[in-house]
This record gives structure tokens, sequence and C-alpha cells, in this order.
């Protein structure tokens, strides 16, 4: 119970440092540009401490939940003060903005990067190819026939080629085998010595065919793979760009998903590709730490800051994607206008999309509070 509690707590550190880096990421790129900057607090709640630098108020809330970072002038509804009009948000170019606001989900990215990459030196990462070698795990005698054991073979053989034809992997080796009748010549490697052994293949009845069998099993493919400080740099990438691309398959998968997180809630099976809550996330997390898979842990938290960047990315508001939606909508309308001899319109009017804002922020409200409430009496469990 210690390791499971512990799991989730150092779960639930490791997302709100994730979501106060994603708010630092703002500030730190907001400051670069000369933004004025009013708070960035870790945390939300009751203030427990803070302190002003550089005309910015930094702080500690008592609920260890996220963060902010407040930059003065973000829509027009702000309200500024003389001093802050100069140094407003919305004054700045299009891309200075957009950087300002993509930055958040790209600490996300970076995050998911450094850990996958030092899983690849350290637990390792999951193999995206799990595809069987050559390699004889063991010999077996079914239906009485021991063909690879009495010709020799053993554990740990890699078998390179039968009758002559090269088999770089174990489906090659069954194929060759299938098609072979008889004293075969069977070529192995063994300690770095290369030995050609005769096996007698014996012929059996599968499916209602008839097929060559020498009764040995194939090793099975690793589930994770370790790499040099080199390597791990190209590996990270190719399983980034893997996850990347299923965690977009997940959100677009997200609305029709939603039943069955309803019915789950209900007493129905919940299906583990279900969404999830950080309830959820966390319980998985305890749970990956009292197995001792901190591999699966490690996973979980780059899986999780993985989906946080490209979720933020969605071109809704008040998610950072929507802000920078507004901003290239202003762009592109003022370059239209500029065709037809008009001059700019100047920064959008937030309070005609305050309705929509509103909508969206109850709609993921409910559906979190949906996911929430599954993963307490349902929830989803590491297999």
């Amino acid at each position: 119970m210690l390791a499971y509690v512990t799991g989730v707590v150092l779960f639930v550190a490791g997302l709100c440092l994730s979501l106060a880096l994603h708010e630092a990421g703002h500030l730190l790129t907001a400051r670069a540009f000369g933004m004025r900057v009013r708070r960035y607090f870790v945390g939300r709640g009751p203030t427990v401490f803070s302190f002003r630098k550089g005309g910015t108020e930094y702080g500690l809330k008592a609920l260890p939940i996220g963060g902010f970072c407040e930059i003065a002038g973000m829509t027009t509804l702000d309200e500024l003060t003389p001093d802050e009009r100069p140094r407003a948000m919305w004054r700045f170019p299009a891309w200075k903005r957009t950087v300002v606001m993509a930055s958040g989900a790209v600490t996300h990215v970076l995050l998911a990067v450094t850990v996958l990459y030092l899983m690849a030196v350290s637990t390792g990462l999951p193999n995206l190819n799990p595809v069987a070698e050559p390699v004889v795990a063991s010999t077996s005698c079914p239906d009485g026939d021991c063909p690879a054991a009495d010709a020799g073979v053993l554990a740990g053989d890699r078998i390179v080629a039968v009758a002559g034809a090269p088999t770089p992997l174990w489906a090659d080796v069954l194929a060759a085998v299938r098609a072979a009748d008889g004293p075969t010549p069977l070529t192995v490697e063994r300690g770095g010595v290369t030995l050609t052994l005769t096996v007698d293949v014996a012929r059996v009845a599968r499916d209602g065919h008839e097929v060559g069998m020498i009764g040995a099993t194939p090793q099975a493919p690793p589930a994770y793979l370790t790499y040099g400080p080199a390597a791990a740099a190209g590996a990270t990438l190719a399983y980034t760009g893997d996850l990347f691309g299923r965690t977009v398959a997940q959100l677009v998968a997200f609305p029709q998903r939603l039943p069955a997180v309803v019915a789950a809630i209900g007493g129905a099976e919940r299906s583990p590709d279900t969404p999830i809550s950080m309830v959820g996330a966390s319980r998985l997390g305890g749970e990956a730490a009292e197995r001792g898979l901190w591999e699966v842990f490690l996973l979980l938290l780059a899986s999780l800051n993985l989906f946080m960047a490209v979720f933020n990315l969605l071109p809704l508001l008040p998610l950072d994607g929507g802000h920078i939606m507004v901003v290239w909508f202003e762009r592109i309308r003022d370059a239209v206008r500029r065709l037809r001899g008009r001059p700019a319109a100047g920064p959008i009017d937030f309070t005609r999309l305050y309705p929509v804002t509103m909508a969206l922020v109850l709609i993921g409200g409910a559906v979190m509070l949906l996911t929430v409430t599954a993963d307490v009496v349902n929830p989803v469990r590491l297999s």
C-alpha cells in the first residue's frame, strides 16, 4: 500500500511540475519579448508566499494544482494601467504572440522527449517492432519427435540458414522448416562459432496440411530496448513520433468513446482505451510503482505530457490554441482588408466570443467530471 501511495504522490508531483513548467514557458517567452507579466504562481488557492521582481509577482499557492501566468493585455477585455498599455500583449506582432502562447505546449513536448530519452538509456523504450529473431529459446518434443534436440541444437543458438537459405527472422526459419523433409542442414551461430548441424525434419499434420517440424521455440522479442547515448537520440525521436500519432488518434476518437465512460460508471466493464482523467492517470502511476514497473510509470508521464501539448493546441478557447487561432484570424482578416484598400480592423472583440468560450468551458468541465467519476468508481487498471 505504501508503494502505491508513494507512486500516486510522485505521479501527481510530476504532473504539477509539468503544469508549472508549462506556465513558465509562457513567462519566459513573454518577458523575453518585453511583454508585461503581472504574476506567475505555482499552484492554486490561497497564497503561501510571494515576492516581486522585475515588475512581476512570483509566488506559491496552497493547492499543488498547476499554476498560472498572467500577461497584461492577453485579450482586449483586460483592463490595463497606463504603464501597462505600451507592453500589452495584443500590441505585439502576431508571430511573437504565437510563440508565447505555443511555448506552454512546447514545454510539454520537451519534457516528454527528456523523459523518453532518459528511458532510452536506462529502462529502455518500448520495442516498436517486436519481431522474433532466429534465436532458439528451447527445444521440445511435440508428438514424441525431437529433431532439433537430437541434432544438437541448444537454447541460445542463432539459426542463420536452413538448407542453405538465409533466415534473418524466425518467420524465415519457420517457412524453411515447414517446406523441408528429412535430413536438412541447419546452420547456427553459437558463442561466435558457426556450426552446421543436420536435422531430421519431421512431417506432421497441421490444419489439414503436412508441414515440417523440428521442435524448437523462438526467443521472445524484448518488450523494451535500451540504447547508448548517441543512438538513444534517434530512438527517442522515432518513439516520440509514434506516440504523437497515437495521441492524435486518441483525441480524434475521444467523443465516440465517451458513451463507454458513462456505461462504466453504471457498472459496465471499463475498456482500457476509454478516456481517463488526471485521477485515473495518477492511479495507474501508483499501480506501476507498486509493481516496480518504473518504465511504465515514466511512459505514462511522458504520454500525458505529449497529450497535454496536443490538447492545448486545439483551436478552441480558452485553450492556448484558441488564442493562437484568434491571433491569426486577425492577421488574415487585416491582410484581406489591406488588399481591399481598407485599414486594419484592430484586435478582435472578445465579448463576442465570450458565450462560445463559456459553453466550451462548461462542456470541458462536464467531461472532466465524467472521467473523474469513472476513474473513482470503475478505474482503468494495469493489465
